[in-house]
């Protein structure tokens, strides 16, 4: 894995490539698909990040607005007072990176005012381009989500990412925000509408290395697990630690999940066959 400095609002910085990094999700949401209502007061979000922290998760990707397929959207003031007092808390405590998961520009600069260190966009910077100037001007990293969601999808799904991202990438740029605090993310489930499709996704992933940049895999809990494994959505963390070992083996950087230790163990593993290969390779 090539090593990379990820530059982070703060003056903070997270390096990449060496190991696996584990971001470990809080969805302060009534209606999330797979853990709605189970963290949607401030003190049951804050227990669930330190059990998280705990478990080794290295960042902690706070979101207010489930992205489900459905979900009712929410305003901007109800998305912040969701998620705001639990950066702020987090921040205070200062023992993890925070992320913040959302795709509004005013949510995203209070956010990195209370605390966050990085600002994960599941719109790529598409539908409010004016993130990427908070981005800019905060010093955030930034998470660059693709999704095939209200537009036309080209057939070839990896020609598809490869589109939209450096579409989102000319964006991040015109903006003033630089590469080295730029991971990208394939979307996983996204308008990936088949199981077929994300699994194509993740046979083709080392493609996506192309563009040159840190890679972020978050298939935690997703429905094509599901199809694969017959499992409901809570039951498929050991599905999700699978495909965290082979997007790690493909080059993924880090991995967004809502079981922390399933994945942290799995990945230890990769890593550890990851550096028996270099050591290989030197003989």
């Amino acid at each position: 894995m090539t090593a990379r400095r990820w530059q982070l609002a703060h003056g903070r910085h997270l390096d990449l490539g060496g190991k696996a990094v584990v971001v470990g999700i809080l969805n302060v949401t009534p209606d999330s698909f797979s853990d709605g209502g189970l963290f949607d007061a401030s003190e049951k979000a804050l227990a669930q990040a330190r059990r998280m922290i705990g478990e080794g998760a290295l960042v902690v990707d706070v979101g207010g607005e489930s992205t489900r397929p459905g979900a009712a959207a929410i305003s901007a003031s109800e998305e912040q007072a969701r998620i705001l007092p639990v950066i702020e808390a987090l921040a205070s405590a200062g023992e993890v990176l925070i992320s913040v998961d959302t795709y509004r520009t005013d949510t995203a600069r209070l956010a990195v005012a209370a605390g966050a260190h990085i600002v994960n966009d599941v719109w790529g910077l598409q539908r409010e381009p004016d993130i990427a100037r908070v981005a800019a001007d905060t010093g955030a990293g930034l998470v660059i989500m693709h999704t095939g969601r209200d537009r036309a999808k080209l057939p070839d799904v990896i020609a598809d990412q490869l589109a939209f991202l450096r579409k989102s990438l000319e964006i991040a740029h015109r903006n003033g925000v630089s590469d080295d605090r730029i991971v990208l993310d394939p979307g996983f489930g996204f308008a990936k509408e088949t199981a077929e499709e994300n699994l194509d996704l993740m046979a083709r992933f080392s493609e996506l290395k192309a563009l040159g940049l840190p890679l972020m895999a978050g298939t935690s809990r997703k429905r094509f697990i599901g199809t694969v494994t017959g499992r409901d959505a809570a039951d498929r963390g050991v599905g999700t630690a699978a495909t965290s070992v082979i997007l790690r083996l493909k080059g993924a950087d880090l991995f967004r999940v809502h079981d922390v230790a399933f994945n942290v163990d799995a990945l230890a593993l990769a890593d550890a066959m990851l550096a028996r290969q270099t050591d290989w390779a030197k003989d």
